[in-house]
């Protein structure tokens, strides 16, 4: 009698465990796809046609529950070091990111490697170059991300972080910023991007850059990862919605403050 009371005991503990999202979708996941590949991604990708799926799929992936708890309390207490001496900015260079600060991260404590390291063994290929510094972007509640895609500009603005110890490195990376055409930007972005949610469950909609009619929501629960590789990466627009726009599959995701941690590789 005791052990059928520890049993149930530790399966509720397990469900109250669960974000109610999650719960929910997945039940109806279960009840409207068939196979278990359908049944899994349901539970992180939704969008305006099957047709679009089938595009993006294979160059999108989320893994829920990626990091622990503890993992995440230590890679924020980590980051917040450097965040909470920034504002909060409201204008960006390319006007993608509204209610945002930064920083980059050469250095990380033990756990925050080992979680860094397990990143690059899911999202990148073996041996591929990364750059540079780990990016960590601070989205306030009332911030988001408009939809764009990733250019030389960003990617260089990334790589320029590490050099500007100067007036006269920041003039040099301003102009070559400025001055670098977009068709280049394959030499400076690798073919991957991948992130770490952090505090909040959010939505990242991407929507084909020549077809704006169609769109694919990825669900970022909290403590996940994402990763977008090659045609979602250039062929799509990517942001995260605002609060009051913030929807998957019908269902209200509430955002609240959101902390990304984000990996890029270099060109092979």
């Amino acid at each position: 009698m005791m052990a059928l009371l520890i049993r149930v005991s530790k399966q509720v503990q397990r469900k109250s465990f669960q974000n109610p999202l999650l719960y929910r979708l997945s039940s109806e996941c279960s009840a409207s796809r068939k196979g278990p590949e359908s049944k899994e991604e349901c539970k992180w990708m939704f969008g305006s046609s099957q047709e679009i799926l089938a595009v993006v799929r294979g160059h999108v992936e989320v893994r829920q529950n990626f990091i622990s708890e503890e993992e995440e309390n230590v890679l924020f207490k980590e980051v917040e070091t450097g965040l909470r001496k920034k504002r909060y900015e409201f204008d960006h260079w390319d006007d993608a990111i509204h209610g945002y600060r930064e920083t980059e991260r050469l250095q990380w404590g033990v756990t925050c490697e080992s979680v860094l390291r397990r990143v690059r063994a899911v999202a990148f290929p073996e041996g591929s170059p990364l750059l540079g510094p780990i990016h960590v972007l601070d989205l306030d509640k009332e911030g988001f991300i408009k939809p764009h895609i990733d250019s030389v500009k960003v990617c260089l603005s990334v790589i320029c972080t590490v050099l500007m110890f100067s007036t006269l490195n920041t003039v040099i990376c301003t102009l070559l910023i400025l001055s670098v055409p977009a068709v280049l930007s394959c030499q400076f972005c690798g073919s991957t991007i991948a992130g770490l949610s952090l505090l909040s469950d959010s939505v990242m909609r991407l929507t084909p850059e020549n077809k704006s009619t169609d769109w694919v929501d990825l669900l970022l629960s909290r403590r996940s990862l994402y990763i977008l590789r090659d045609d979602a990466r250039f062929k799509f627009t990517h942001g995260i919605l605002k609060d009051e726009e913030s929807f998957f599959s019908g269902q209200k995701v509430p955002r609240h403050r959101r902390i990304s941690v984000i990996c890029r590789n270099l060109p092979v």
